[in-house]
């Protein structure tokens, strides 16, 4: 059974850096105003790469908001590029989350059910969204990859939580 830390809302982001197909080695609790962070199970998963196409048709919208949009999964580069390429992702796509990252973000980590899917264990949908003062103000983590949230609903809500200047909530 594998056993994690829960990530709070209000939080500092935890410490993540991951090596993307653009921009080299990026720093994310480093990086200054809004940013979300969508992690996703690798090329190997359709549901994926729906959920990516549709954020990447909803880009312009994050960009209008000030949210700089990332994805990243434990693909190797090549696997990822691949995807990103053909796909014609404009949203920064990293790439080798390894499995203590996973630990330290609070993912539900799975592993391959044959080699036709990937050849590494890899993390379950997740979505962080980091406000401009470093913190944690949006957390949805999956265990399966049927349970994601909505992408116009979120970008509804972090448009409402900028207006309203709403904080984050259940911080404990």
């Amino acid at each position: 059974m594998q056993s994690f830390v829960k990530p709070i809302a209000g939080a500092p982001m935890i410490e993540l850096g991951y090596q993307t197909l653009r921009h080299g080695r990026v720093q994310f609790d480093a990086l200054d105003g809004w940013r979300m962070l969508v992690i996703y199970r690798g090329r190997h998963c359709p549901l994926c790469q729906a959920y990516l196409q549709t954020l990447d048709e909803l880009l312009p919208e994050f960009d209008a908001l000030g949210v700089a949009v990332h994805a990243v999964s434990s693909d190797p580069e090549s696997r990822a590029r691949e995807q990103a390429e053909q796909q014609r992702w404009r949203f920064a796509v990293g790439y080798e989350l390894g499995i203590e990252d996973m630990r330290k973000l609070g993912l539900y980590i799975s592993t391959p059910l044959s080699p036709d899917e990937t050849d590494r264990p890899f993390a379950e949908p997740a979505v962080i969204v980091v406000n401009p003062g470093g913190r944690m103000q949006i957390i949805d983590i999956s265990n399966a990859p049927y349970a994601r949230p909505d992408l116009r609903q979120l970008l509804d809500g972090i448009r409402t939580i900028q207006q309203e200047h709403y904080p984050p909530r259940s911080t404990g």
